[in-house]
């Protein structure tokens, strides 16, 4: 038995496997940031710092001693409760394939853009700087018309190479530009989302909830660092007669190690 308390949970083999195949389905999408970054881990729950190599002065040692102490990142705690209907769950036993499974859905949209805001906006109360406050490029306009996109783009793109940054490169974008490519086609019919691709040296696009604007960043590793904790997990929380009690949960801290591997592209 572990924290999670699965065990205590009035739920079935099969209802598990419907809920953690739901959660993965409804993640694999909105989890952007993990697309773009070094992934390390998981670590486990028990794993609460990330180590940052550094130190700093401690005063109060006796005489003719110095002291320092280890600087670390402490890895911040996120969770999304939610539940789930006890007579859904025994019509999942009988063999429904509609469940209504709403409000795990939510809840893993809901962690999802929290991931992403830390990532790209950061999160000063955790401690974690995210990619587009530590770049050091100026912002570039995206503009309102989507046929302006790849000028943008280029022109981030650009300003890395020069930087020695290397690709290949990736672009997330915030829902709003995101829709605006997918659905844009160029003068003859070229598709937006094709045209940047290439632009990118064929990385990834990746449609990014929590994020305005969008960011271009270098893929060639060891400039993102996302490390997880216990990876995304759903744990029991209580039940009554009608509803089963859940949550989703997980454990991460994000360090930029090199702030000029991205290019931040404003809505």
């Amino acid at each position: 038995m572990n924290h999670l308390l699965r065990g205590h949970a009035p739920l079935t083999d099969s209802n598990w496997k419907l809920l953690d195949d739901e959660a993965r389905e409804r993640l694999s999408g909105p989890l952007a940031a993990r697309r773009l970054v070094d992934f390390v881990g998981p670590q486990g729950w028990h794993h609460s710092a990330t180590n940052l190599g550094r130190v700093e002065p401690v005063e109060g040692a006796e005489p003719g001693v110095s002291a320092t102490r280890r600087r670390v990142l402490p890895l911040v705690e996120v969770r999304v409760d939610f539940t789930v209907s006890r007579a859904e769950m025994r019509d999942d036993d009988r063999g429904a394939v509609d469940v209504d499974l709403e409000s795990l859905d939510n809840a893993a949209h809901q962690i999802a853009v929290c991931e992403n805001a830390a990532v790209f906006n950061g999160w000063e109360k955790a401690g974690i700087q995210g990619v587009i406050e530590s770049a050091t490029f100026e912002p570039e306009p995206l503009g309102t018309d989507a046929d302006a996109y790849p000028r943008s783009v280029a022109r981030a793109v650009e300003g890395l190479r020069e930087a020695g940054v290397e690709g290949p490169y990736g672009l997330a974008l915030g829902p709003d530009e995101y829709i605006k490519v997918i659905e844009t086609a160029e003068h003859g019919g070229y598709p937006l989302f094709d045209h940047l691709g290439k632009i990118l040296g064929g990385g990834p696009i990746v449609w990014a909830p929590g994020l305005s604007g969008g960011v271009a960043m270098s893929l060639r590793g060891g400039d993102f660092l996302f490390e997880s904790g216990q990876d995304l997990s759903i744990g029991y929380s209580h039940h009554d007669a009608n509803q089963v009690h859940l949550y989703l949960e997980e454990s991460f801290s994000f360090v930029v190690a090199t702030p000029e591997a991205a290019a931040p592209l404003t809505a």
